[in-house]
């Protein structure tokens, strides 16, 4: 029987992936992310789903991140009736995730509203926190490394790909034909994240592309955290981190704990001002084993920061002009509470900006760090004078060579190796050194582009 892969999503881009796997009678979405980013992007959110939902028999999803899992309160919105498939940590993450994705596109529609700045009357959320719910029912949580049967003759198998908490790299197998799908691969040697497990084989494979044409600072990141704290606390400013809720605030919590308890930072207050990241912290120490800290170790370093989950609290920081560090949600300050602290705290330049990865082209992230003097909040330009700093090597993501190495644990080159999840000048370098390197063949998709697999 014939086998096609259409690719719906991260072509061209770092968000919305979304792969369909056809078979004669059945349909299998890997991954069903938001797109975000350039406003070009955030569009085909509201866009008809190229393939009609009620179509979809199935969902598998790599990881949480809504890049990869955001468009799920849609997908059932519009009819999808099967049941998504993940790891048990994604399910759990994603019980945090989705609901607050639907919360806060709600109030900024209302914000939006009441301020009059969107030029759509009335703004509408593109899902609520009440669709976001209802898709929550079509979970299964799966076990790591155990081979699942789903109706219509696939076969899932979910590998740790480290990278969150949860994240997985998925084999998936059609009548002898198998196809693995990367995810989001983590960094070898995490502080606090398992290695990428091995793949030995693949007739085809998709994998990610984010660092393709770039390396990772070899710097230590607590040597760099500590000299951008010390820095900023000596001029009297306050340290402001947007982080991912997910993943990257529990390692800078574990890194910050570090620090403070080898006195190589003052003793300054930390605040963790995300009611997602503060969730999302306490299933780090429910899933000990999916990670490399143990029980009391997680609790250490979760217990660094004050928790932020009342907005009224969260509010007054700012009013406190105390030296501090604050992490807040979104980490690419796309969104969230974030956003209110950057309008009080980008426009002093005692005070440090600092994200800590990846910034996709089109968010406030990227322009901040590629040297806007203003970004627009909630219809305001809001004058950048804070400094602004990317550690990177916090990234989550591995590197090119990072990748090149993972790719070197597989016994034969697949037959199609298809690049994706990565900006256009990032995913085509990945591709020469693959080409380069392994002499395998590479594609680097379009969107919407379908390939049968023989």
């Amino acid at each position: 029987m014939s086998l096609r892969i259409t690719f719906l999503g991260a072509t061209g881009t770092v968000t919305g992936s979304k792969y369909l796997l056809e078979a004669p009678g059945r349909r299998v979405l890997v991954d069903c992310g938001l797109f975000q980013g350039y406003k070009q992007l955030r569009l085909k959110n509201w866009a008809p789903l190229p393939v009609d939902p009620k179509s979809v028999d199935a969902v598998l999803l790599t990881h949480a991140h809504l890049d990869h899992s955001g468009y799920l309160p849609l997908l059932v919105k519009n009819g999808f009736g099967g049941p998504v498939y993940c790891t048990h940590a994604t399910r759990d993450l994603c019980a945090i995730l989705l609901p607050d994705s639907g919360y806060l596109q709600e109030k900024d529609a209302d914000f939006a509203n009441r301020h009059n700045y969107s030029k759509h009357k009335p703004a509408l959320p593109l899902y609520t926190e009440k669709d976001a719910e209802l898709s929550l029912k079509r979970f299964h949580g799966l076990s790591f490394d155990d081979r699942h049967e789903m109706q219509g003759g696939f076969t899932a198998r979910f590998r740790r790909a480290g990278h969150i908490l949860g994240a997985s790299i998925i084999e998936l197998t059609f009548e002898g034909t198998t196809i693995v799908f990367s995810g989001d691969l983590g960094r070898p040697n995490d502080a606090t994240m398992v290695d990428p497990a091995p793949i030995k084989r693949a007739d085809y494979l998709v994998v990610e592309s984010t660092y393709g044409n770039r390396r990772h600072d070899p710097r230590d990141p607590e040597d760099a955290l500590a000299e951008i704290i010390n820095r900023t606390v000596g001029r009297g400013g306050t340290v402001l981190i947007p982080s991912f809720a997910v993943g990257r605030a529990q390692s800078l919590l574990f890194h910050l704990d570090r620090l403070k308890s080898s006195k190589r930072i003052p003793m300054v207050p930390v605040f963790l001002d995300s009611p997602m990241a503060i969730d999302a912290s306490e299933l780090l120490c429910k899933y000990v084993g999916d990670h490399k800290l143990s029980e009391d170790q997680c609790r250490t370093a979760c217990g660094v920061a004050h928790y932020v989950r009342e907005a009224e609290e969260s509010k007054t920081l700012n009013m406190n002009t105390m030296p501090k560090i604050i992490i807040s949600a979104s980490g690419m300050a796309t969104g969230g509470r974030v956003l209110h602290h950057l309008k009080r705290l980008a426009p002093d330049h005692r005070n440090t900006i600092l994200f800590a990865g990846f910034q996709a082209g089109g968010t406030r992230g990227a322009a901040m760090v590629a040297g806007a003097k203003e970004v627009k909040i909630h219809g305001d330009l809001i004058p950048v004078r804070a400094d602004i700093a990317n550690l990177e090597m916090l990234s989550a993501h591995a590197d090119v060579d990072e990748v090149l190495g993972w790719l070197g644990h597989f016994e034969h080159a697949p037959r199609t190796t298809f690049i994706t999840h990565g900006e256009p000048a990032a995913a085509d370098a990945q591709r020469q050194r693959i080409e380069q390197q392994l002499h395998w063949v590479c594609h680097v998709p379009e969107y919407k582009e379908a390939v049968d697999l023989t």
